[in-house]
């Protein structure tokens, strides 16, 4: 489903080159459940971006389901990205003045959904995550934790081929961390693939691949992780 091939990132300034990605290979599969680690600065965000398709890499080849990405114009990549990929966040991103099928429904406008596919899919969506009956409610009468639920239930109903989850769990209590790794372990197991950041080596131990980066360097963790 992704593969990416010699994939670098450098920033170049007048006099300075800085290299936040080492090149590496990787490959992520339909149903993979990926967890990417490292200390602050590593180099984590800049990779997930690029798996994003919001920042493009220096050097190397990246095909997301056998398309090279590396080819595509700006608005080339910003259509598959649409198509493809969901994203969480961990500040939720959602809009206040909206009610939740409202935050759910707004990245399908883009895609030109019908109004009532746009209903349909924002309605199931809010099903999975387990708040069907707060469609009206608004972000601010909810927890945190149903926050977070609303902003997955968003990244669901585009029906994406993966989620990137940067640091899903960051703003939240530990019970509610545990109610969103328990959510996002559920859709795994429905086969969608996530690829999550996250600092906490606990949480990461639940996916089933464990990736660190590493003062730019991307290794693999080969022993058994799964919980």
């Amino acid at each position: 489903m992704l593969k990416m091939r010699g994939v670098a990132k450098s920033f170049v300034t007048d006099t300075i080159k800085t290299q936040a990605l080492q090149p590496f290979n990787l490959d992520i599969e339909q149903g993979d459940f990926i967890s990417v680690v490292g200390p602050s600065g590593s180099g984590k965000t800049t990779f997930l971006n690029i798996a994003g398709l919001l920042e493009a890499h220096s050097e190397g080849q990246y095909y997301l389901d056998d398309e090279d990405v590396t080819r595509l114009s700006d608005r080339q990549k910003s259509s598959l990205r649409n198509q493809k990929i969901g994203f969480i966040f961990q500040s939720f991103n959602l809009i206040p003045e909206l009610n939740l099928i409202d935050n759910v429904e707004m990245p399908l406008r883009y895609r030109h959904f019908s109004s009532k596919e746009r209903a349909q899919r924002a309605q199931e969506a809010l099903l999975k995550v387990g708040l069907a009956g707060r469609q009206t409610h608004y972000p601010q009468q909810l927890s945190g934790g149903q926050q977070q639920r609303v902003a997955i239930a968003r990244a669901l109903a585009g029906s994406p081929s993966f989620l990137l989850a940067d640091e899903p769990t960051g703003n939240l209590d530990s019970q509610m961390a545990d109610g969103i790794m328990s959510l996002l372990k559920e859709i795994n197991e429905q086969g969608t693939s996530i690829l999550m950041v996250t600092h906490d080596m606990e949480q990461a131990k639940q996916a089933s691949r464990i990736i660190e980066i590493r003062d730019g360097y991307l290794s693999e963790h080969q022993e058994a992780l799964l919980a």
